[in-house]
């Protein structure tokens, strides 16, 4: 279980309120929290910071951590992007073997490049519509690294990671303006076709750019087995 906040004002009191529902639920379906399983970080930009006091639960202050993982993506305290990018790249290379055990016993391009495609590929795309467009060129030059290296495997030129984030972005978008539930279906609007994928381009990096400038406060929670 995860809850967010968003602190403002250097008011916590809404965010704590929700922490002791929370509380107040689980004790009411026979959930104990496991207090040593439950971290909490706190990502704060704005340029007076004040020292956030732990959380509390059954007696036992929760540790505040500088990085913490969230559906999958490594996140840290100031939002950068190398530890997700590294832990990703090590993932990554580990089915490189495969692919080059693959390669030795010589079955053809087509076979190799579907195992790329659905056990590396999908690896480096991994939350890369929120991630690829505010990283580092560093982090860029980490994953396009494990592409050249497949390509050397192979044989044949793959898609490189920019193009990969590229392709992502546009599907993704595509996606979202047909459903009207989606937060970003009004941003968009379908215009003739060359200046459409200018458009969704300009507005997907802004909004990687952007974030705001209040503290957020991530607690992951843990029950007892």
């Amino acid at each position: 279980m995860t809850v967010v906040g968003l602190i403002s004002k250097n008011d916590e009191s809404a965010y704590r309120e929700e922490v002791q529902r929370l509380m107040d639920w689980c004790r009411a379906n026979n959930l104990s929290l496991n207090v040593n399983k439950t971290k909490e970080m706190v990502v704060d930009f704005r340029r007076a910071q004040s020292d956030h006091s732990p959380l509390n639960i059954d007696g036992s202050s929760v540790e505040i951590v500088k990085s913490t993982k969230f559906l999958g993506v490594r996140l840290t305290e100031n939002l950068t992007r190398s530890l997700n990018t590294s832990s990703i790249a090590k993932k990554a290379q580990q089915h490189l073997y495969f692919l080059r055990r693959l390669r030795k016993v010589h079955l053809p391009p087509p076979i190799l490049i579907t195992f790329y495609r659905s056990c590396i590929e999908s690896i480096l795309s991994s939350c890369i519509t929120a991630s690829f467009g505010n990283g580092t060129i560093s982090d860029r030059k980490t994953l396009q690294r494990i592409v050249r290296s497949a390509e050397k495997i192979i044989g044949v030129s793959l898609p490189t990671i920019t193009d990969i984030y590229t392709a992502h972005c546009i599907r993704k978008e595509n996606s979202n303006m047909k459903d009207p539930m989606q937060p970003s279906y009004n941003l968009f609007s379908l215009l003739p076709s060359g200046k459409r994928l200018r458009s969704i381009w300009a507005l997907t990096v802004r909004l990687c750019n952007s974030f705001f400038p209040q503290a957020i406060r991530l607690l992951n929670t843990r029950s007892l087995d």
